[in-house]
């Protein structure tokens, strides 16, 4: 499948940060901030459908495509076993997750939408911890790559990304299933990964030991001034860059961690950096992450459309 938001004249959209709108915005508790439990009865569906509106309505608004993310950032086995579900309650969600998404967008006469099945890090988004070998990371991300084939996905997308072995592995279970694949990594606020390497490095590694299979990179959870400075270069692996889901506040993922309250940071602002990114960067998929609403991400696109 070619990926419709890699061609065409305007950036595609997606969605900001889902967790932390949940929790700070609409007032939810997600175990271990885990959105895919809400799937499992009608107030959550509700919910993640509320959640959702604003950002296909500002796709068909604007006349661009979106990209929907299921919210199974944390369906994975070990985040799932936390809050109780096997492996086989597991798979069943996320393949839920994706008819659930894809639904949503289809209530949009015209809108064009694709369905991406997101994969998150076995372990924490902000730190390493423990690591995997690529073999061992494709084994354990299969679950969810051959529930969202089975259930009709797009494509797929390796979301915090903390080091380079774990990306590779979704990108082979990916590709096993035979779904395009995305991988997005998380920087420190020097711009560097929470592994020590650095952003060119790892999407060159990843680029290395899967013959180039990812249709795109992307760069999520921190701010575009954490980041900036690492996209001054004129390398290859630059052009392979072609999203971003920036975090609304400057703070650092560990003042980030221990903060009570949400930091929306400055929203014209946030649109401005991604204005000054599409310089440097060929966007196109642009969203949020951490502290980001559909108010960030109409302002970013409608920085970068008009």
């Amino acid at each position: 499948m070619t990926l419709p938001q890699l061609s065409g004249d305007k950036p595609f959209i997606t969605d900001g940060g889902l967790e932390t709108s949940l929790v700070f915005q609409a007032g939810l508790e997600l175990p271990d901030f885990a959105a895919f439990p809400l799937l499992d009865s009608e107030s959550g569906r509700a919910a993640l459908a509320d959640y959702y509106a604003p950002y296909l309505s500002i796709a068909h608004r604007l006349g661009v495509g979106v990209v929907v993310d299921t919210p199974t950032w944390r369906a994975n086995l070990d985040w799932g076993a936390r809050i109780g579900y096997d492996d086989l309650r597991l798979a069943a969600v996320n393949r839920d997750a994706v008819r659930f998404v894809r639904d949503l967008a289809a209530e949009r006469s015209g809108l064009v939408a694709v369905t991406n099945g997101v994969i998150g890090p076995r372990g924490d988004g902000y730190v390493v911890g423990s690591t995997m070998s690529t073999a061992e990371a494709a084994s354990y991300h299969g679950v969810q790559a051959r529930a969202f084939d089975e259930a009709g996905a797009d494509m797929i997308s390796a979301i915090t990304m903390t080091y380079a072995a774990e990306a590779i592995g979704i990108v082979r279970a990916a590709v096993a299933v035979g779904l395009p694949v995305v991988v997005s990594f998380t920087v420190e606020t020097d711009g560097v990964l929470p592994s020590g390497q650095t952003l060119g490095g790892a999407i060159s590694e990843v680029d290395a030991a899967t013959d180039g299979a990812p249709a795109y990179y992307m760069i999520n959870c921190a701010h575009p001034t954490h980041f900036a400075a690492a996209l001054e270069t004129d390398a290859a692996w630059l052009a392979r860059v072609k999203g971003v889901r920036a975090n609304a506040s400057r703070l650092s993922h560990e003042e980030l961690d221990a903060a009570d309250d949400l930091d929306r940071g400055d929203t014209a602002e946030l649109a401005e950096h991604y204005r000054e990114l599409g310089s440097t960067l060929d966007l196109r998929v642009v969203g949020g992450c951490c502290g980001t609403d559909h108010e960030h991400v109409a302002a970013i696109a409608e920085r970068l459309v008009a």
